[in-house]
């Protein structure tokens, strides 16, 4: 039993990989390379230092996006939750932005702040914060009334509730929110390099598919997939160790 989400993780990924080697062989497209070899570009990549020379470009705008809609996010997100008038200004804005189509979007961001890193910053934000801040305030809203009460039967301050009691209640649904977050920011991260300035892994991906480099477009894509998998993992370590005792579980467990 305490090996058996791994083992459930790799045996999703042989079938994943292996259908994809067998889609490639047949071949489903000419422009779909097998797995094999979008393992051997994506070595190449890497060997070369591409890969890593385009990631330096592209977590920047990532990185900065994803501390600001954290941040922010987590931050607005308690403030909606615990004030209902706050609800019912912020929470609509955040409503639109989610479900906004941000490559409609994209082309006023660049009118307002050019194409540099301060468009991409926005781009990640808007994608990231929304799914945050809903999450927060939902969880927030949420926590059992009993056990706010019985916090200020033992005389504890709205700070120690909010603290003690509301945030570890919440710790779950948030992290959760922090994690589809991610996930947005990365998507957030490489749309803004296909649609407004083709940098980083973007520019892999761009540039492959003009040259007909199938190959190497698959393995940047999948160089893309293996990161946030990556990073959405190590949340949960961090969320293990802030919040021992309250972990509900995942559904990969």
């Amino acid at each position: 039993m305490r090996y058996r989400s791994v083992v459930l993780k790799v045996l999703s990924g042989a079938i994943v990989f292996g259908a994809w080697e067998i889609a490639g062989r047949i071949p489903v497209s000419y422009a779909f390379p097998t797995f094999l070899e979008s393992m051997s570009a994506l070595l190449s990549l890497t060997l070369d230092g591409t890969i890593f020379t385009a990631y330096a470009e592209t977590l920047r705008p990532l990185v900065v996006g994803v501390i600001i809609s954290a941040f922010l996010g987590i931050g607005l997100g308690l403030w909606i939750g615990l004030s209902a008038r706050f609800d019912w200004l912020f929470s609509p804005i955040f409503v639109v932005m989610q479900s906004a189509p941000l490559a409609a979007l994209i082309p006023l961001l660049v009118m307002a702040y050019g194409i540099g890193l301060t468009s991409k910053v926005f781009v990640v934000c808007i994608m990231a914060m929304p799914v945050i801040v809903l999450n927060t305030a939902g969880a927030v809203r949420n926590t059992p009334a009993p056990i706010k009460e019985m916090g200020r039967a033992f005389l504890g301050s709205d700070l120690d509730i909010i603290m003690k009691i509301v945030v570890p209640a919440a710790s779950p649904i948030i992290f959760s929110g922090l994690r589809l977050g991610i996930s947005a920011g990365f998507i957030g991260a490489i749309l803004s390099e296909l649609k407004i300035t083709p940098t980083g892994v973007g520019d892999i991906i761009t540039y492959s598919r003009s040259i007909a480099d199938y190959p190497s477009m698959y393995a940047a894509i999948f160089s893309i997939i293996l990161l946030a998998v990556l990073f959405l993992n190590l949340l949960e370590k961090v969320e293990d160790v802030l919040f021992k005792g309250n972990n509900r579980g995942y559904a990969s467990d």
